[in-house]
């Protein structure tokens, strides 16, 4: 319990025998010598000056304002009135004794009145009687409520007693449900009263609030942010008490504390060896005064929630960050190069704290500490030969250590059966490697933050390539499976042809076509036929022949039984990518969105982030002036990444400073088309999808060119397709010329000035080789509160489950169009968990409502890759494509992933599909459980199975 000086406690002091008996014996038991409070509801505990100055501190930020001009006025005059008002009281019992707080409010309003400081003073006497007013009509609980808080005491954290401060219990609460529609402070409390008894641990009670506001969230998702607001209360105690600045704190409070605490974060972070020391040369006070308190009040509680168990720094155990520290950490660690490093960090912090934009994962846990691995996906080709195949392992366990995704291209290495000229025996092929790789990943699990992530990547002709297929089978010789990495296909256009022609497709050995792994396009099928000559006229030995949609159907099979491997297309990332007059992309990364030349000498590195999207979005739509400004602010912060990146093998930093890529992507896409009143399954949807990409295309490379012109271009920009005047939308020309228009569908249409933009890049050049990526975004999403990356809705209601355990997921748009039609009850959080989040069996709900709010399994897959293919024309990289397919089969797979191809898809990702079996939800009408008049208990209906990944797997990575 802290002395409560806070501008305004004039409520009359608490004179129950109980609170009477409680000062009588605190003032018996004060030391000589020593000052104590007596606090409203009777406890007594020791004066604190600091606790005067964060009240008169408070009063002036109230009247004047934060700016860095009233900054140092402030700072110098609290000094002196604080040391005027602990004067005073020591003058008056220079032995010890107790005073009242009331006291010491009388006495800091005089103070202010001395100095001169009228307009302070009024302002601290009106919030006072404010105070007053409110904690009054706080006090008028009813008389059972009141008894049982009366007769509860709190055990604190170094094992003492008090009594269970119920003012302060109101204000959390009260703070808690602050300019929140639909939410109840008597609620909370009243629930969470009858769930405390005496003796209750001041944990327990913290946990007890949390826990009631998350038992209404499906009720009234504003509850997410009680919650939140009420598990950040915990995290203040945890971290100012750790900080030696306060052993608890209000929101309110934190106007003042904020400032204090970075500083001392900063030092105790740098004496634990947890943070990096140069954090000390910023102007900490500067940095401290520019911290938003206000932005605590915006996470969701699965936002927060994940930031404190997987984000926030700790020693043993304890959370020594608060939120807007932790974004000024994240800033200050990007800016730790900048010219005007203080300038730059504030204007970072500025720009994740609002969440337009956020980092990615990794950039998150270790901006600003002593190793800052900052970078998302490493890419790398594994060689022919043994050293080179254990040296690759041994790169993905450094790599995976340091929370870096990876991908590893696998198709130089010989097939099973292949000849070894150094032993005179036969190869055992890339399986056995695998597993090793997969067993590496499990170990080596990201630093301990979370499962290490490794994806392997074959190409279609590889001999290999059917074993390769089945690797994520459940069944079958263990020792060649691998259940924990992820595997995909790398498909050249070729071998799509000969599906779609129903001819034969041969398979080799790589160290027998070693060029075919270099190749792509005309070039690829020219010397692909060779080789299938050479099969012909006997010189080519180990080769076999299948039908290609035979292999296609059973890599479509295995796609739907285990969710791998994925579907990526070789020739459309390496026809389209700027870099391609310096190497070949070999594979992409863990999650399908890079593309990048990776070759022995070199492991491609990508840096991401993404923007919010619908935080750009107004009354009249994308609004394009703010975006630009975030994109601006964006590509900074990821061009430094380049520059200030741990890298934990050299191959790694050679090819980033080399090409300096990015990846700049997007998140709440669905949330933006909610705003907007789109359904995803819309026409209007395709459109906004193509719309926002380009102005996403267009302001990165505007960036870039920029930042080229203040720090030079990338070092092989010369001979890319940027210094030709060729933008990704212009590459589609080469895909198209290269495969055929028979084999190609894409839109090519345009609203900015891509001429203008081209003038730019050829007088400035470009800071980095690529700048655009699209990547799942999935724990980043869930801390800023939208829908990952480009996905539509999973359900409008349901429980998701990840590291950080188990949440209430609702749709408030959805909850608020209903509310507009009167139509939100217990009924219908009835009818949604039966229906599993589905609105479309709903009678009540109007059809433009159940059409704006499918699920992802009720947008036909049409849809979603018309979509894709519209971003794609922009995107210098790809995108992480998911599949929704209900009801699977077949047929359904095959026509998905056949569009996918031929509307220029770069990459797919995971297959989401439903079981085409499951429990059958009625017997009768569908629609009738909304003729329910009265209010029953709502109990959750069984969920349909996910065939392949389910979209809350706790060891998924896309699901992280």
């Amino acid at each position: 319990m802290q002395t409560d000086t806070t501008p305004g406690g004039t409520a009359a002091e608490a004179t129950t025998p109980a609170h009477q008996a409680g000062v009588s014996s605190a003032i018996a038991a004060t030391a000589p010598g020593q000052l104590r409070v007596i606090k409203r509801n009777g406890t007594v505990v020791p004066f604190e000056a600091s606790k005067i100055s964060v009240a008169i501190t408070k009063a002036f930020l109230a009247v004047e304002g934060g700016t860095a001009a009233a900054s140092s006025r402030i700072h110098e005059t609290v000094a002196q009135l604080t040391d005027m008002v602990e004067a005073i009281f020591m003058r008056r019992m220079p032995s010890g004794g107790t005073i009242h707080m009331e006291d010491i409010q009388d006495q800091v309003e005089l103070a202010l009145m001395r100095s001169g400081e009228h307009k302070v003073a009024r302002d601290y006497v009106i919030y006072r009687e404010q105070q007053a007013q409110k904690r009054a009509a706080k006090l008028a609980l009813p008389p059972a409520i009141q008894q049982v808080a009366n007769s509860i005491s709190v055990v604190q954290a170094d094992g003492s007693k008090a009594p269970l401060d119920i003012d302060r219990l109101h204000t959390i609460v009260s703070e808690a449900c602050f300019e929140l529609s639909d939410v109840s402070e008597a609620e909370i409390l009243d629930e969470a009263l009858k769930n405390l008894y005496d003796g209750v641990s001041q944990a327990e009670l913290s946990t007890s609030l949390v826990i009631t506001a998350r038992t209404l969230i499906e009720q009234e998702p504003n509850y997410t942010f009680v919650a939140a607001r009420l598990l950040c209360d915990n995290l203040r105690s945890e971290a100012l008490n750790f900080l030696g600045i306060a052993n608890s704190a209000t929101q309110h409070d934190m106007a003042a504390l904020y400032a204090r605490a970075l500083p001392a974060y900063i030092d105790r972070g740098i004496e634990l060896e947890l943070v990096a020391p140069t954090l000390r040369d910023f102007d900490l006070q500067r940095l401290g005064d520019a911290l938003l308190p206000e932005r605590d009040l915006q996470f969701t509680y699965l936002g927060l929630q994940t930031l404190y168990d997987r984000y926030f720094i700790h020693s043993d155990d304890t959370r020594i960050e608060l939120p807007q520290i932790f974004f000024m950490r994240v800033a200050m660690g990007l800016a730790v190069e900048e010219t005007d490093k203080n300038a730059r960090a504030i204007e970072f912090y500025e720009l994740l704290s609002s969440f337009d934009y956020m980092s990615s994962t990794p950039t998150l846990f270790n901006a600003g500490t002593l190793r800052p691995q900052l970078s998302s996906c490493y890419l790398t080709t594994v060689p022919d030969d043994l050293h080179g195949i254990y040296g690759a392992i041994q790169d993905n366990a450094m790599l995976s250590k340091f929370a870096g995704g990876l991908g590893n291209d696998w198709t130089p290495v010989r097939a099973l059966g292949a000849y070894i000229k150094g032993t005179n025996g036969k190869s055992q092929g890339v399986v056995p490697f695998l597993k090793v790789v997969n067993d590496t990943a499990v170990a080596v699990n990201q630093g301990g933050k979370r499962k290490g992530a490794v994806c392997a990547y074959l190409e279609t002709w590889h001999l290999d390539i059917e074993e390769f297929v089945e690797l994520r089978k459940n069944t079958g010789d263990d020792r060649r499976r691998t259940h924990d990495m992820n595997t995909a296909n790398w498909i050249p256009d070729l071998f799509m042809k000969r599906v779609f022609e129903d001819g034969d497709w041969t398979l080799f050995s790589p160290n027998d076509a070693p060029d075919l792994h270099d190749l792509y396009g005309t070039a690829f099928e020219k010397r692909y036929n060779e080789y299938e000559a050479m099969t012909h006229d006997g010189s080519m030995k180990l080769y076999k022949t299948v039908k290609a949609q035979n292999l296609w159907r059973k890599m479509l099979g295995m796609l739907f039984e285990t969710g791998h491997p994925w579907m990526t297309f070789k020739d459309p990332c390496n026809l389209r990518s700027p870099q391609q007059h310096v190497g070949v992309v070999h594979s992409s990364n863990l999650c399908t969105e890079i593309t990048l030349n990776t070759n022995k000498d070199e492991i491609a590195v990508c840096n991401l982030g993404s923007v919010n999207l619908p935080q750009h979005i107004d009354e009249n739509g994308l609004n394009l002036e703010k975006l630009q400004k975030t994109v601006r602010t964006a590509v900074r912060m990821l061009d430094n990444v380049v520059d200030i990146n741990y890298y934990s093998v050299p191959q790694a930093k050679n090819s980033n400073l080399l090409h300096r890529p990015v990846g700049l992507g997007l998140m709440g896409f669905q949330d933006a088309l909610y705003k907007q009143h789109i359904a995803y399954g819309s026409g209007g949807a395709v459109e906004f999808a193509d719309r926002s990409m380009e102005a996403i295309s267009y302001y990165a490379i505007q960036s870039s060119s920029e930042l080229a012109e203040e720090r030079g271009a990338y070092s092989s920009y010369e001979g890319s397709l940027w210094s030709q005047g060729i933008f990704p939308l212009d590459s589609l020309d080469k895909l198209i010329a290269e495969r055929g228009e028979q084999y190609i569908q894409v839109d090519k249409s345009h609203t900015l000035d891509w001429d203008g933009l081209r003038d730019m890049v050829k007088a400035r050049g470009m800071r980095n080789s690529n700048v655009m990526a699209i990547a799942p975004t999935a724990t980043i999403a869930n801390i800023t509160g939208v829908s990952q990356s480009i996905e539509p809705t999973y359900q409008n209601l349901y429980v998701k489950s990840n590291l950080s355990g188990e949440f209430t997921v609702v749709n408030p748009y959805l909850v608020s169009d209903l509310k507009a039609k009167g139509l939100w009850d217990s009924v219908m959080v009835n009818d949604l968990k039966y229906y599993d989040g589905s609105v479309q069996s709903i009678d009540r709900i109007p059809e433009e409502l159940k059409a704006i709010y499918a699920n992802a399994f009720e947008v036909e897959p049409r849809w979603l890759v018309e979509s894709a293919s519209r971003r794609q024309k922009w995107i210098d990289q790809a995108q992480s494509l998911n599949l929704y397919i209900n009801n699977a089969s077949g047929k359904k797979l095959d026509i998905t992933y056949r569009m996918a191809w031929l509307c220029g898809l770069k990459t797919t990702y995971y297959l989401r599909s439903l079981a085409a079996t499951g429990t059958e939800k009625s017997t009768i009408d569908t629609g009738t459980l909304n003729a329910v008049s009265s209010e029953s208990g709502a109990e959750s209906g069984p969920a349909a199975v996910p065939a392949a990944c389910s979209l809350d797997d706790p060891d998924c990575e896309a699901c992280q």
